[in-house]
């Protein structure tokens, strides 16, 4: 059976790296990147020039997956092809898609192209020049930054950010630049409870990051936003960088007749993950529209798409074995928000559906647990 893998964010990679060499099983993993990227710490390649990469080839040891380094023009499901960049076309019997997400800019005039995104190495490198550049004493420009988008990876950003500032401030004797974390929402962070966002709110605030909630980005400019106030005041805030963090929606490459979409683009999926109407496609990630117990859409974070990952594997090699599929179940384990340095917030799941909130030094190191956990899930 000829499957192909696309993608090796964090569910195809758990897919590759969970399957082994059986007979009658032949996987082709497709990334255009001979790396995995941690997505989920590219906030600290921004600020730190972190290191935040995985070759992927010493992962794929062992497990009979063979890597092509390509980009994916499209899937077909119709005609079971998936087209490269390169003209080549691919068959296969089985497929798995996790191929990810790009950036939802809400046709919001001149966002898409005058703001920065945060979803490869590149956007981090970007920031990361910029906000050196701002501590040279021959720099003449706005040093100011925006940061449209306080959910996770904002509040993550602008955190690491302030710290790099204040770092670069005291080497070079320079002022720390400002840095405006806007939201369209009420509040920050809405994931959490309202003790825990309190708690990163307070952390924000003594960073001397200008928290605008309840204000919406209503067009961008090379050197400024527009942002609107509920009540429909509208100011402008100049600045030498804007970020965009705000949203994100299934990357539009696959066709089929029978496809069934739902929101932010995400493919509908059985309780196999696969594809409604195609049963020998799996679709996994940010890309896959999957439900929890309570019938919810299961969030797109890197926890859940490695669970969906490594049932796929476990299912694929139950085709080739003639086993019956085991249905996805998904299991939030916490979720934790860096806020720099050693600071950090967030929950761990107990015993009987209880929540753990855990703040300060343990919050960061318990972050970082779950990050070793999931690098060791893939060595």
């Amino acid at each position: 059976m000829k499957t192909l893998i696309l993608g090796a964010g964090y569910a195809g990679l758990a897919t590759a790296t969970s399957l082994k060499p059986i007979p009658g099983l032949e996987s082709l993993l497709i990334e255009q990147n001979a790396y995995h990227t941690f997505e989920t710490r590219l906030h600290e390649a921004a600020a730190h020039n972190t290191p935040v990469t995985l070759p992927l080839l010493p992962l794929l040891r062992g497990t009979g997956v063979h890597l092509e380094q390509a980009r994916v023009d499209y899937v077909d499901l119709d005609e079971r092809e998936v087209g490269l960049k390169d003209g080549r076309v691919l068959m296969y019997d089985t497929l798995v898609v996790g191929l990810g997400s790009v950036t939802n800019f809400y046709r919001i005039p001149g966002l898409a192209e005058n703001a920065t995104e945060l979803k490869q190495l590149s956007d981090a490198d970007d920031i990361f020049n910029f906000v050196n550049r701002t501590f040279d004493n021959g720099y003449q420009g706005n040093r100011d930054i925006v940061v449209g988008g306080a959910g996770l990876t904002g509040v993550e950003l602008v955190t690491e950010l302030a710290q790099r500032a204040e770092l670069l401030s005291k080497e070079r004797g320079l002022p720390p630049f400002n840095i405006y974390l806007v939201e369209a929402g009420p509040k920050i962070l809405p994931i959490l409870d309202e003790a825990l966002r309190a708690k990163a709110q307070q952390t924000l605030e003594e960073y001397g990051i200008k928290i605008m909630v309840g204000h919406r980005i209503m067009q961008a400019t090379a050197d400024s936003v527009t942002v609107q106030t509920q009540g429909g005041e509208q100011k402008v805030i100049k600045a030498g960088k804007i970020i965009w963090t705000g949203g994100i929606q299934a990357r539009d490459i696959v066709r089929g007749q029978k496809i069934e979409k739902g929101p932010g683009g995400r493919i509908a999926v059985d309780e196999f993950l696969r594809a409604k109407g195609y049963s020998d496609v799996f679709i996994i990630g940010d890309m896959g529209l999957a439900l929890n117990q309570e019938g919810k859409p299961v969030p797109t974070t890197a926890q859940h798409a490695g669970q969906q990952g490594r049932t796929t594997a476990k299912n694929i090699m139950n085709i080739v074995q003639n086993r019956p599929l085991v249905p996805y179940e998904p299991t939030t384990l916490g979720e934790f928000v860096s806020l720099g340095g050693l600071m950090a917030v967030g929950w761990m799941k107990l015993p009987w559906n209880q929540k753990l909130a855990i703040t300060g030094g343990i919050a960061h190191v318990m972050k970082r647990a779950s990050e070793w956990k999931w690098r060791s899930s893939v060595d």
